[in-house]
């Protein structure tokens, strides 16, 4: 889930910057500081949105850089538990599939992919089940849920997503057409069976 967040927090503009738009500069320092860090409640820091306020800058003694009070929004990224979530299949190993969602990767186990028994194909990078033959490979576009959550660390890197799709209405999105479709053609048959 998205979500926007006001912070307040100082800002340094070195004095080689004094010459450029304030807004910019602080909006550019405040992104290289905080974008790609974890805040446990809030989640990933995306982007600055906008700099809503500035104050007057302070010279400190011995450095001569200025010290700007400022308000500004931000945008965070924040997966939670049991949250349905789309995105796209990344990375495909012989113990799972990495999953793309937004700005971190999930992780859907083998064991999590469907209620068949999956087969890796090293050649091909795929997961194939055994009696469907479903395939799960770089690039598909899933629906998962979120099953386990850690977000320990400071970056996205340092995250642990756990993915299942052995619900219904998750899975790849292939899957999930077809599924619909089987319900209708089911459903259309026993009304005209009547």
């Amino acid at each position: 889930m998205y979500l926007i967040s006001k912070i307040e927090d100082t800002v340094r503009i070195p004095p080689h910057r004094f010459e450029e738009p304030l807004n910019e500069v602080a909006s550019e320092i405040i992104n290289e500081s905080y974008v790609g860090k974890i805040d446990k409640k809030m989640g990933l820091m995306v982007t600055v949105k906008d700099i809503e306020e500035i104050g007057v800058g302070k010279v400190i003694m011995g450095d001569g850089a200025a010290y700007h009070e400022v308000v500004f929004n931000a945008l965070f990224f924040k997966p939670d538990l049991h949250e349905v979530v789309e995105g796209e299949v990344i990375e495909v190993t012989e113990f799972g599939a990495f999953i793309r969602i937004g700005p971190m990767d999930g992780l859907v186990h083998v064991s999590q992919v469907t209620d068949d028994y999956i087969n890796y194909d090293g050649k091909r990078g795929a997961l194939i089940g055994k009696e469907s033959k479903k395939t799960l490979e770089e690039g598909n576009k899933v629906r998962a849920r979120i099953v386990a959550l850690s977000l320990k660390g400071k970056s996205s890197k340092e995250t642990k997503i756990g993915l299942t799709m052995r619900q219904p209405n998750l899975g790849r999105v292939e899957w999930i057409e077809a599924e619909k479709e089987k319900r209708a053609k089911k459903g259309k048959g026993k009304k005209e069976k009547k």
